[in-house]
């Protein structure tokens, strides 16, 4: 089995469990093969923790919750130092349940800045440091973290620096009515299924399989022209003035070098996923809406005016040309 069969069969799988939601599918997939971290937005009930559960079953890896609480702690997440008396060493470090390959921070603005802050090194760095000790984080790594859009009191909203450690933020809704019934039907047939003694283990895709996929991205190939074009996308978030007046109303601030970086990385992975080797304006154009959604910031007359952030980058595709 190539690399993309297994990546098909593992959607095709996830898909099975997951009725209505594709793009929330595609984008986690996607997110995993481009070595990065996924914040989900959307109402309670629309499968974003199941969807995480669904990609552990369906994949060779480990699978770690954390429900975030105002009241816990960096160590619930990162560990602890434990003290043991009968013991050479008398301090041994007991892991948090950081130390897993896909982490589902449920709720990530339910708790504040100092505890979302424990997160920010294994994201980035892929390491975390406890007592003046570094322990790297397992090769294969995801956080993928929620929140709800419409219950804002009591939380604490991510800083625009951690928002950045995040390549894409995927924002879900309701499914139609035909993929309710679906869901609805499922539901029945687990039920039964779960009433039954004996179970059947789901076949799993194995972890090497993610990481020849990654080999196979990074030769994807992109142009001269299609880099100046993603830079010159990136450019109209920071001086919107020299593309449009409009959008210079619009926008306070606009994305850093990271989001460069990730249009360039979720464009080869669109391509690769659709059995391209090269990349077109149309991988750029599919993911440049999850990559940049966090990354640019409204102006107050934007907001007043009742302009989304998903206006403002349809009107940056509309103002830069694209590169022939």
């Amino acid at each position: 089995m190539t690399a993309l069969e297994a990546i098909n069969t593992l959607k095709k799988e996830m898909s099975a469990s997951i009725i209505g939601q594709d793009n929330l599918i595609d984008r986690i997939v996607l997110v995993l093969l481009a070595d990065g971290n996924m914040l989900l937005e959307g109402l309670p009930g629309l499968a974003k923790t199941r969807a995480i559960k669904t990609l552990s079953k369906h994949l060779d890896c480990d699978l770690s919750r954390i429900q975030f609480t105002p009241d816990l702690l960096p160590t619930d997440i990162t560990g602890t130092e434990i003290y043991q008396p009968d013991e050479a060493e008398k301090f041994i470090f007991q892991k948090g349940p950081i130390f897993s390959n896909l982490i589902l921070a449920d709720e990530i603005n339910r708790a504040p800045a100092k505890v979302q802050s424990a997160l920010l090194e294994a994201m980035e760095e892929r390491q975390v440091t406890v007592a003046g000790s570094t322990y790297p984080m397992e090769p294969l790594f995801m956080v993928m973290a929620t929140q709800n859009p419409i219950e804002q009191e009591g939380t604490y909203p991510l800083p625009e620096a951690q928002m950045d450690r995040f390549i894409m933020h995927v924002v879900i809704d309701y499914p139609d009515d035909a993929s309710e019934l679906g869901i609805l039907r499922l539901n029945k047939q687990e039920q039964s299924v779960a009433s039954k003694a004996n179970k059947t283990q789901p076949e799993t895709i194995s972890q090497q399989h993610i990481f020849d996929a990654r080999n196979e991205i990074n030769t994807v190939k992109v142009s001269e022209e299609l880099e100046k074009y993603m830079v010159s996308l990136i450019a109209a978030t920071r001086y919107p003035e020299r593309f449009d007046e409009a959008l210079a109303d619009w926008i306070d601030f606009g994305a850093s070098p990271r989001g460069t970086i990730a249009l360039d990385r979720c464009s080869r992975v669109n391509a690769w996923m659709s059995g391209k080797d090269f990349v077109s304006p149309d991988n750029i154009q599919a993911v440049i809406k999850d990559v940049l959604r966090h990354r640019v910031a409204l102006s107050y007359k934007a907001r007043a005016e009742g302009i989304t952030v998903n206006q403002v980058i349809e009107k940056i595709l509309e103002v830069v040309a694209v590169v022939a």
